[in-house]
């Protein structure tokens, strides 16, 4: 009997006591960086909606693509959402080699990223890089980038650079995300003709009637631009923050989740305000994404998230 009370007091002490931490306090503010674009607002705004019921802090900065793997080589953020393949490849391989970061998995696949025209110029003969050089004229020798220091407008920029396409002679209109598509909306009401980078997921799909150009597989690919997006981060975070690794290695998104939570954007909402009003809606992700997750201080992870936004 004696045994039996001396067993049972033993469990009621073992159960009253706290879980063991899953991460320590080094891992408790997560770094992260978002270029300006509305994708990795939106991914970024997703794994904020994680992190924080999961005792966690989310603190992302707005750092071009140079400077986001600047810091990541020097541990000065800890994770990035979008690692675009292959179009970051002179960024991402010295750092690879030098295992200067993680590679974690990849994220997002099957999108595309390349030079766009309006349907209607498309329409007009424009299906392939080679036909912008014999309209120069009508889209004022002019391609519309980015933010300054994206490779893709490094990409654009060697091509004109080169000559190539009889691009010689033309213009890159480095800007942001937003000043980009302004002009290109202006373009459209307008009827007039414009060439500029674009990709998916991305709300300017439905937005605008836009054909993707063929032909420029030497600077961004095959099959339109084709592009994998990867989950990076500093040196020795698996190793380091076990439980937020294991978060990262099981986060994928889709292009579809992506464009519902970047139109939910368009609407007037923050990152992670669409993230979560889209997760209130498809709870059956929480279960795969958070599978041996748990709270920093070691409890139900899923629990934890799923009661965070019930009460959202």
């Amino acid at each position: 009997m004696a045994r039996l009370i001396a067993l049972a007091l033993t469990g009621l002490l073992l159960a009253a006591a706290p879980a063991a931490a899953a991460d320590p306090d080094a891992c408790a503010t997560v770094r992260m960086s978002d270029p300006g674009w509305t994708d990795i607002t939106s991914t970024n705004g997703i794994l904020g909606t994680l992190l924080e019921p999961l005792g966690y802090t989310q603190k992302v900065e707005t750092l071009a693509p140079p400077v986001t793997f600047e810091s990541l080589k020097n541990s000065q953020i800890d994770v990035f959402l979008g690692n675009w393949m292959p179009a970051q490849s002179r960024f991402i391989e010295p750092l690879t080699a030098e295992k200067a970061i993680e590679v974690i998995r990849p994220n997002l696949d099957g999108i595309r990223f390349t030079l766009a025209v309006p349907a209607y110029v498309a329409e007009a003969g424009v299906k392939d890089f080679a036909d912008l050089a014999k309209h120069a004229d009508q889209f004022g020798r002019r391609i519309y980038g980015i933010g300054p220091g994206a490779p893709a407008n490094q990409n654009i920029q060697k091509m004109i650079d080169a000559g190539d396409f009889g691009l010689d002679g033309w213009t890159l209109v480095e800007s942001s995300e937003q000043g980009m598509l302004s002009q290109v909306d202006r373009a459209v009401r307008r009827k007039e003709w414009i060439a500029f980078l674009a990709w998916e997921p991305h709300p300017m799909n439905s937005q605008f009637q836009i054909a993707y150009l063929s032909g420029g597989d030497a600077y961004f690919g095959p099959n339109y631009g084709r592009a994998t997006v990867y989950t990076v981060t500093r040196r020795d975070l698996s190793k380091n923050c076990p439980n937020l690794a294991r978060l990262l290695s099981q986060l994928t998104f889709t292009v579809d989740m992506e464009n519902q939570i970047m139109g939910i954007l368009g609407e007037g909402s923050d990152g992670k305000a669409a993230a979560a009003q889209y997760l209130k809606a498809h709870p059956d992700l929480l279960s795969g994404w958070l599978a041996g997750v748990t709270t920093r201080d070691g409890q139900d992870g899923l629990a934890a998230v799923r009661a965070a936004l019930n009460q959202g």
